[in-house]
């Protein structure tokens, strides 16, 4: 079963900021999720380096690009290590697999590629052309101030393709979402595709048009190009990886990827995707993030003051994954307390911490009554309960299904007072413990996509591998425990 994931490839005119970390780390939960689910997974991220404004950016630092590009890539690898994401490749579009693989991507778009002029309105900020209907005081759409470009252009016959791309939607009506993202691009592609440019002559940071050097590809040909360069085309067979690729992308560049993405696909006669999702923004403290205002949240700055399970898990907790949110760390430090600390922690250390008062020791025993067997079911349902959420990119939906497990161990704690029957029912105790770990196990499962650190000291305290949600089903027998430290220090 095979699985490919990927977020976009972040453009490296900027330091990489909580919008970066958020895609990435969404798409790490997946990919996480499907490995321990037995998946072949592939999960791909990188940086799209190409484009007039890098060229600006590396003149206005006084760097040669190149080394502009360098510097500023390895801050989103360092972001990806900080982060911990276990993506399996990382692009670079200035590699030399990706220009041989965009060059072959383009020579294979030729029969609907013509040359021409472009006249008209374009935003640096985004790499993208603009109508005057979308132009507000001389601003674009994603607020950056346009310019009028006139020059030699190539142009893709985009236009060919409203009507294909309007009934891939009709027929795959799960291949934009979330549904309000999907209803924009209907709505944008019903109002009339105007052929796309796909060069440019006056500069030369960008990869050569094969047969023409003098014009350089449009840094979105380029950048989504990267896709397939990451399956090894042109030189292995990319179909079974591209059809089982779901794209996490923000919201401001779905057009690209659910546009122009799939027409390029569709004229060089390639697999699409089976999906792409566009997550919503975040503000900060109710106010767009801004570097003049002071706001912009550093991934870093809130992982050293806050901690990485944390931050992952306050990411897709608050939020549902595809809507906006805003990020506040009174919000953050009310979900640390609450549910990290108050209901995992507390459940995981005193299920634990009481086993060690039993000389550390699990007396198995798995001839469960009518209310441990509830509480059995129910963690062997979570993994079965959480796949379709998953496989939706419900994030948020699945976290509410582990915490809803976690609060029925901590009621099933309460109710049974292990404390009480240590001094009047061993029996029913082993009993209870047994059905505890097994929860605990489930749990530690169900949050290890989330906060694979966590879960790893979850697996530590009961003798659990964590490799594959196949352990679930494998009892738990006589055995000793290691002390369990807090897993969220009050003073953290």
């Amino acid at each position: 079963m095979n699985f490919y994931i990927t977020t976009p490839i972040y453009y490296i005119n900027g330091e990489p900021h909580i919008g970066h970390a958020y895609a990435s780390t969404a798409a790490d939960v997946i990919a996480r999720f499907k490995r321990l689910d037995g998946f072949n997974v592939l999960f791909t991220t990188g940086t799209d380096e190409h484009g007039i404004k890098v060229a600006r950016s590396a003149e206005k630092a006084g760097m040669p690009v190149q080394q502009f590009s360098d510097m500023v890539s390895q801050k989103f690898r360092d972001m990806t290590k900080l982060m911990n994401i276990s993506n399996d490749d990382f692009i670079r579009t200035t590699e030399e697999r990706h220009i041989k693989s965009a060059q072959k991507f383009w020579q294979m778009l030729e029969k609907d590629i013509y040359k021409d002029k472009y006249v008209g309105w374009y935003d640096p900020r985004d790499e993208t052309f603009v109508t005057e209907s979308e132009i507000v005081d001389g601003k674009a759409p994603s607020g950056g101030t346009v310019e009028w470009m006139e020059e030699e252009s190539y142009f893709f016959r985009l236009s060919a393709y409203q009507d294909k791309l309007l009934e891939l939607y009709e027929k795959n009506p799960d291949f934009i979402a979330p549904a309000s993202r999907r209803n924009e691009i209907i709505s944008f592609v019903k109002s009339g595709l105007k052929d796309l440019s796909i060069s440019r002559t006056k500069f030369d940071w960008g990869i050569p048009v094969p047969g023409d050097e003098k014009h350089v590809m449009y840094v979105w040909i380029d950048a989504l190009a990267n896709y397939v360069t990451l399956l090894g085309f042109p030189d292995k067979p990319i179909d079974d990886m591209m059809k089982e690729c779901i794209h996490i992308v923000g919201k401001e560049i779905l057009r690209f990827h659910a546009v122009y993405w799939p027409a390029f696909l569709m004229a060089a006669g390639l697999p699409l995707p089976k999906r792409i999702f566009a997550h919503g923004w975040w503000t900060s403290e109710g106010q767009k993030m801004s570097k003049s205002i002071g706001n912009v949240v550093s991934p870093s700055e809130m992982v050293e003051k806050y901690g990485l399970s944390q931050l992952r898990y306050f990411l897709f907790k608050e939020v549902r994954f595809g809507e906006d949110g805003d990020f506040s760390e009174a919000a953050l430090q009310n979900r640390i307390l609450y549910d990290l600390a108050n209901d995992l922690g507390n459940l995981v250390q005193r299920v634990l911490a009481f086993i060690q008062k039993l000389n550390g020791h699990l007396t198995v025993d798995y001839n469960f009554d009518a209310e441990a067997k509830v509480l059995f079911e129910h963690s062997h349902e979570l993994v079965k309960k959480l796949r379709p959420l998953i496989d939706k990119q419900d994030l948020h939906a699945a976290l509410l299904t582990v915490w809803e497990l976690i609060s029925e161990s901590n009621k099933f704690v309460n109710d049974m007072r292990p404390w009480k029957l240590a001094k009047s029912d061993t029996v029913k105790l082993n009993k209870v413990l047994t059905v505890l770990c097994e929860a605990i196990r489930a749990i530690g499962f169900g949050v290890a996509p989330f906060m694979p650190d966590t879960a790893e000291k979850i697996f530590a305290y009961i003798n659990t591998a964590g490799n594959s949600f196949d352990e679930i089903n494998v009892r738990f027998t006589d055995t000793d425990f290691v002390a369990p430290a807090p897993l969220f220090p009050r003073e953290k």
